[in-house]
């Protein structure tokens, strides 16, 4: 039986926020990125997909975003086909992505400013990206540059910025890979907090199964590539969580290995 299939009995009890059918993607070049690819997203649900490096996880997330076209298959938004520049969705690639010559509240505001004009950035704009700022720990921080920024800083910038543009769906492709254990902690930490205020849709990609476990509703492996979705794994652990002491349980030990194991499957078809 297809993952599909159980993802479909999964979700019943969603509104479907992002569906995903037979998705098959090839490049120029000829590469077959993912093949087959289906998966719901509920609205308000945090998704996690992990899968080997190159399986074409960030290929899902471009078609979703309206970065790539479809080429084959269905990919729904709230029924309608995703478009880039949509108002509906928001992206957080693994790098900040900030522009150096504009202050921290400068990029907050960027993805706004492009959206609906320069001159929509009033006193109230500004007074929720100073609100989101200090959410995300950069209180006073606000007329600083990115080079005046370590790496961590510009992350948190970059979620800012992300949650400040009030798409109902974000899209995150590994935000918090690069960052030292402290700070990528932390991060997953505000992230869980913005997103418990407003329940957003949340389609996420990590390498990292203790972040995946950490921040999701589900996870979806993914197979080697072309990628599928071949195992689907609801989070039993109840909100809000605290990984130090998830850690300690012996149920989590146990779906860590449950993952590892099917995970592992298809790293070794890529070697």
């Amino acid at each position: 039986m297809r993952v599909g299939s159980h993802q479909e009995e999964a979700n019943s009890r969603h509104e479907a926020h992002v569906c995903i059918r037979d998705l098959e993607h090839r490049f120029p070049s000829g590469l077959t990125a993912v093949n087959d690819v289906s998966l719901n997203v509920g609205v308000g649900e945090l998704v996690v997909i992990v899968g080997p490096s190159g399986c074409g996880k960030t290929t899902i997330l471009n078609v979703v975003a309206g970065l790539l076209p479809i080429q084959k298959g269905d990919v729904l938004i709230k029924g309608s086909v995703p478009l880039a520049g949509r108002k509906d969705t928001a992206y957080m690639f693994a790098q900040d992505a900030l522009l150096p010559w504009r202050t921290v509240m400068e990029n907050v505001v960027f993805g706004v400013e492009v959206r609906v004009g320069k001159s929509s950035i009033d006193s109230k704009t500004r007074d929720k990206a100073r609100t989101i700022i200090a959410n995300v720990g950069l209180k006073g921080f606000e007329d600083a540059y990115p080079r005046q920024l370590s790496h961590g800083m510009r992350q948190r910038v970059a979620l800012a910025r992300t949650f400040m543009m009030d798409s109902p769906l974000l899209l995150m492709d590994e935000p918090f890979g690069a960052l030292d254990a402290h700070t990528k902690l932390t991060l997953e930490q505000e992230l869980l907090r913005l997103w418990e205020q407003s329940r957003r849709t949340v389609l996420f990609i990590t390498h990292d199964l203790a972040e995946a476990i950490f921040l999701a509703d589900r996870i979806l492996v993914c197979s080697a590539r072309p990628g599928h979705i071949v195992s689907e794994i609801e989070v039993p652990f109840p909100r809000p969580r605290d990984l130090n002491a998830l850690q300690q349980c012996e149920e989590y030990h146990r779906l860590y290995q449950r993952i590892w194991v099917d995970l592992s499957k298809e790293m070794v078809k890529q070697v």
